[in-house]
């Protein structure tokens, strides 16, 4: 088969890597991909978003399978454009239709969804320009601390917590009147807070059938001990150790069957990943977001636990055959920590010679780029997120040591890594 793969960052060098290992495919295709994917497969300059242009790649490179690595393409209606386009129909396309995409693209349709199904969640109410009067009353007399949702895609920053009613009718005027998060603001969900520890469950499904692969738990804090601002994730750690064989069960029977059943009956087109944001409260699980794809940095040690072939997965899915697959795992912990640039999530600089990634030669232990460029013989720094370093271990603290010594050989100017994920569970 011939494989085009959509993205450009860690996620997406997990997948290629881990798809270039499959026998089922022929060549690999990743637009616009990074330096690392570019030791997998071939690299495309296109955008993700450029339909017309991906089309034209499809047809002049006889593309049997588009797999979606970001949400932007999927929200932005992709699978649609594929499905009706008669020169396209023949590709099986890994990621949901426009509609059933918005489970990311609308927290307020991700909500509704939710309450209809009966999935475990927290309370919430949503507001727009029309009833903004009716959000400050509420909010006023919300009990603290108060959580604030951008309804549409806002880059991982749309959410925030306030601990107090000033901060919180403040924020509320920004995204609603100011539109500090532009239009994917305009409409605001405002949910009760959870308190807990978060995981992350990722399905893959048919539309029909699914199957579990490999949980994990990623740490969004930029500062040790979960210090400081949000960012798109400084590390991830597989398996979780309060996963256990009691919170799954709960989990698959109130959260994931609940959740497909749904997509089921209210006939929404989706074949490609179920990303579930979970929050454990007192050992019970409650969904915090739904995302229409792999998450990032959590791929990165979800691809190297997961022993089946991802190719011969996708093709199950496309042919509506998932019932028929067994999931293989790992049973070794595998850690991953994220490099960035010096200032992320802020102001940061680009371009910068990263150094030593000639030097590694060791086994147990992955590299994959994510905001990196090639200049002539030098590979560069090209956004915050740099390269994250997989290693397995048979321990949450064997692993992360492993990954931190090789982050050691690397360098470039600003370099940053925190040196304590998976801390908790030391």
């Amino acid at each position: 088969m011939n494989i085009f793969l959509l993205g450009s960052g860690g996620r997406e060098h997990a997948l290629a890597w881990k798809i270039s290992q499959s026998t089922l495919c022929s060549r690999l295709f990743i637009a616009p991909g990074n330096p690392g994917t570019a030791l997998c497969g071939i690299n495309i300059d296109i955008s993700v978003t450029d339909f017309e242009a991906i089309k034209k790649c499809c047809i002049e490179n006889a593309i049997d399978m588009l797999l979606v690595g970001p949400e932007e393409p999927l929200v932005k209606g992709v699978q649609d454009f594929f499905k009706s386009d008669k020169s396209l129909q023949h590709i099986a396309v890994i990621g949901p239709s426009q509609q059933a995409a918005l489970l990311e693209g609308s927290k307020a349709f991700a909500k509704s969804f939710m309450q209809r199904n009966n999935i475990p969640t927290a309370a919430y109410r949503e507001f727009n320009g029309e009833n903004y009067e009716d959000g400050i009353a509420y909010l006023q007399t919300h009990a603290l601390p108060i959580v604030l949702k951008a309804d549409g895609l806002a880059a991982g920053k749309g959410v925030i917590i306030c601990q107090n009613h000033v901060e919180a009718i403040a924020e509320f005027e920004l995204m609603i009147q100011q539109a500090k998060f532009g239009e994917a603001g305009r409409k605001v969900v405002v949910e009760d807070f959870l308190s807990g520890i978060e995981m992350s469950l990722f399905v893959l499904t048919d539309g029909e059938h699914w199957v579990l692969l490999p949980e994990a738990k990623d740490y969004k804090r930029i500062g040790e001990g979960d210090k400081g601002l949000n960012t798109g994730g400084m590390g991830a750690i597989s398996p979780v150790p309060f996963a256990n064989e009691t919170f799954m069960q709960k989990a698959i029977e109130r959260i994931v069957i609940p959740t497909i059943e749904g997509i089921k009956r209210e006939k929404l087109d989706y074949c490609g990943f179920i990303f579930i944001g979970l929050i454990n409260v007192n050992d019970d699980p409650y969904v915090i977001e739904y995302n229409c794809r792999m998450g990032d940095p959590e791929t990165e040690v979800v691809m190297p636990r997961l022993k089946n072939d991802i190719v011969a997965l996708l093709l199950a899915a496309s042919q509506k055959k998932l019932d028929e697959v067994k999931i293989e795992t790992d049973d070794r912990t595998a850690v991953t920590v994220v490099a960035v640039s010096g200032g992320y999530p802020g102001e940061y600089q680009k371009g910068l010679p990263i150094d030593g990634l000639d030097l590694l030669q060791e086994e147990d232990a992955i590299v994959f780029h994510s905001g990196t460029k090639q200049e002539n013989e030098t590979i560069v720094t090209g956004g915050g997120r740099v390269l994250t370093v997989t290693s397995f271990g048979h321990s949450i603290k064997d692993a992360a040591e492993k990954s931190k010594a090789i982050l050691e050989v690397i360098s470039f100017d600003g370099m940053y890594f925190r040196k304590d994920i998976g801390y908790e569970f030391y």
